[in-house]
């Protein structure tokens, strides 16, 4: 629990799964999840988001939801997304980790695993 004497040390993570399978099974690192993670990074550090009381960008391993690869989820909300290409990203960092907005359009469905 946070209070104002005690707040949380970041406001948002962002989680990134980058796995990689060397199963053969489809992963997040098979579709551009690295190129997603380092953009956000960029974005979020250009705008000025990054650091302690803001937002930090995490890699992370398999998230369990290969399905919908690639994912990302935002904490505290826990809103799950997929993104396809940069401006994907773009506006997940400008509407989400910026205002609080969430982009509803990139929403991971509920249903969706491994």
């Amino acid at each position: 629990m946070t209070s104002e004497s005690n707040p949380m040390y970041y406001e948002r993570h962002i989680f990134f799964c980058l796995n990689q399978r060397i199963n053969g099974e489809s992963s997040c690192g098979d579709h551009g999840a690295q190129d997603g993670f380092d953009h956000c990074k960029k974005l979020v550090k250009n705008a000025g988001l990054n650091g302690p009381g803001q937002v930090r960008v995490n890699k992370a391993g398999c998230l369990d939801r290969c399905a919908g690869g690639p994912v990302a989820v935002v904490y505290p909300e826990g809103t799950w997304y997929t993104f396809v290409d940069k401006s994907d990203i773009e506006e997940i960092v400008e509407s989400h980790l910026a205002r609080g907005q969430v982009v509803e359009r990139l929403v991971l469905p509920p249903d969706v695993g491994r």
